[in-house]
This record gives C-alpha cells, sequence and structure tokens, in this order.
C-alpha cells in the first residue's frame, strides 16, 4: 500500500472533467470516512468507486447500447425516420453534449473519429463480403453500412481515453510503440485479408503474447494502486464488447448470417476478434497518450500485496 502522505498528494483524476470536478470535495470526505473504519468499509467503497469510474468511462458506450435496447422495443415501425437513421443522429447529439459539457475534448475527439473512420471502413468491406448484415432501411448510409455503426467503434476509443485519465494508467515493461503499432497494422490487415488468404488470426494471438506478455498496467481506484497483466485487461475489455454484442444482435440492430432464421448467441469465437481488436483500439491511444511508466511506490505496493496473498496461502 501507498503510504498515506504520498496517497494524500495524489489528484483525482475527477478533477479533470469539469462535470464531475464539483463533487470532489464531497467525496473526499467520503474517501476518509471509508479509510477510517474497518478494512471492509474501504474494500466496499472502492469497489462502488470502481463501478462508478467504469460507468463515467462507459458512458458513450452504454447509452448506445441502451438505445439499441430502447429503439428495439419502442421505435414505432413504419416511421419516417428510419430507425438506423435516429441512432445516428442520437449519436451525434450525445457527442455534442460530451463536447460542450467538457466532459470530453475536442482533442479526445479527434481520436475517437479516427476509430470512427477506422470502424466504418472495415464495416463497409465485412458487410460486402456477408460476414454480417443490417436488416433494416437507412438514408444515412454508405452502402449497405450505416453511418451510427461508426459510434459503436468509437465508443471503445471513447472509453479508452476516459479510462486513461479516470484510473491514470501507468505500465510496466510496455513494448516500444513501433512494436505496438506494428502488431495493430497487421491485425487490421488480417481483417481484410483472411477473406482471400489463410487466416493468421493464431499467429497474431502468439505475437500478442510475445509483444504484451511481459506488460503490466497499473491503475488507482482511490489511492493505491492495483496492477494485472496487459492481456488479462485487453481480454477483459473485449469480454464486455462481446457481451455488448450479443444484445447488439438480440436487438436485429444488425446480424450474422447464422442469426437470420433465430437469434442464438454470438460464437465465441468473435470474441478472439475482439481481443485482437483491442490491440488496434489500444494502440490509436497509446500513439497519442504515451504510455508512461510507474514510479516506484505502485510497483513495491503491488509487489507487497503479491507477497502478502502468497504468505496467506
Amino acid at each position: 500500500m501507498v503510504g498515506n502522505e504520498k496517497e494524500d498528494s495524489l489528484r483525482s483524476a475527477a478533477e479533470t472533467f469539469p462535470p464531475l470536478r464539483r463533487f470532489v470535495a464531497a467525496e473526499a470526505r467520503l474517501a476518509a470516512w471509508a479509510r477510517g473504519g474497518p478494512a471492509a468499509r474501504l474494500y466496499v467503497y472502492e469497489f462502488l468507486r470502481f463501478g462508478f469510474k467504469q460507468a463515467v468511462a462507459c458512458v458513450f458506450g452504454g447509452l448506445m447500447v441502451a438505445l439499441m435496447v430502447a429503439t428495439h422495443y419502442l421505435y414505432p415501425k413504419g416511421a419516417t425516420l428510419a430507425r438506423y437513421d435516429f441512432l445516428f443522429l442520437a449519436a451525434l447529439a450525445i457527442q455534442a453534449v460530451l463536447i460542450a459539457t467538457r466532459f470530453e475534448s475536442l482533442a479526445e475527439a479527434k481520436v475517437i473519429f479516427i476509430f470512427h473512420v477506422v470502424g466504418t471502413i472495415m464495416e463497409i468491406f465485412k458487410t460486402a463480403q456477408g460476414s454480417w448484415i443490417y436488416p433494416d432501411a437507412a438514408f444515412f448510409r454508405i452502402g449497405g453500412v450505416p453511418l451510427f455503426t461508426g459510434f459503436m467503434y468509437a465508443a471503445i476509443g471513447s472509453y479508452m481515453m476516459r479510462a486513461w485519465s479516470l484510473f491514470d494508467f501507468r505500465f510496466l515493461r510496455h513494448p516500444p510503440l513501433w512494436q505496438v503499432a506494428g502488431l495493430a497494422a497487421a491485425i487490421y490487415v488480417n481483417f481484410f485479408a483472411h477473406h482471400y488468404l489463410p487466416d493468421m488470426r493464431y499467429v497474431l494471438f502468439a505475437a500478442c503474447v510475445l509483444v504484451f506478455g511481459r506488460s503490466w498496467i497499473f491503475y488507482r481506484v482511490h489511492h493505491s494502486w492495483r496492477s494485472m497483466p496487459m492481456l488479462l485487461a485487453a481480454f477483459l475489455a473485449a469480454l464486455f464488447i462481446w457481451l455488448a454484442e450479443n444484445i447488439g444482435t438480440f436487438t436485429q440492430t444488425w446480424l450474422y448470417p447464422a442469426q437470420k432464421a433465430g437469434w442464438t448467441m454470438v460464437g465465441l469465437p468473435k470474441l478472439g476478434s475482439w481481443f485482437l481488436l483491442q490491440i488496434v483500439s489500444y494502440a490509436l491511444v497509446a500513439l497519442v497518450r504515451r504510455p508512461e511508466a510507474p514510479d516506484e511506490a505502485p510497483v513495491e505496493a503491488s509487489r507487497a500485496r503479491h507477497a502478502k496473498r502468497l504468505a496467506a496461502r
């Protein structure tokens, strides 16, 4: 655990977001109350704080998933404005509100726009290959791809940018950025090339292990530092995206060929695809954010917790 003096000197990540800044003082009093009681109280507080930070980081993606569910059940059939077009305009409105409230900076919005472009290009190609379809009509579209779909990829970028700040990411033994960029480029190319050439995903999985196998991510829930292998972090993020994708197909926002006759869960191989896409997404963010190494305090804190766990066995 980091010493109290070091803990108290750390700036709350909420101060970087104007909508949350007004709550910093009240939250600090709550944190002091949690630290002043039994250990269980602090663990509960950190668990709730972790969930709140994740909710803030996921706000754009969460709203998009909520809109998919709501429009599936409530959007009037035969409406003049098609459901997909409503989703597109709603996504634009959400983005505008996030920028207007300074919840998202213009610099962050530019990075998220890159996600939108990268995702839309892949969508156009994949739908042309019949990998999945969008069954409804849309005015705002390119080929068979409604333009709201790019925002689903942008939601991943939005989450990563926000989580990086909220959890104050630091990285131990982070690979050189040229390796990360090269791996991401190879993964992205394979999403297209495997339709014509042998699928190299297993080679790419092995490359992910070689590049990130020794890397750890350090993050702050409150003042104490936690850590996990970067590959585990990528897998957990991919798992939640895979669950969101199941919601997307259940609401018939898009469908895979096997789901045309009736909904079934998206197969586990897609989880591997999302894991690889996480590496591409991370590379785009890392090239902008420039990963920093942790100072000695979080590293020593992590080692101390690990030694404590080993001693308890």
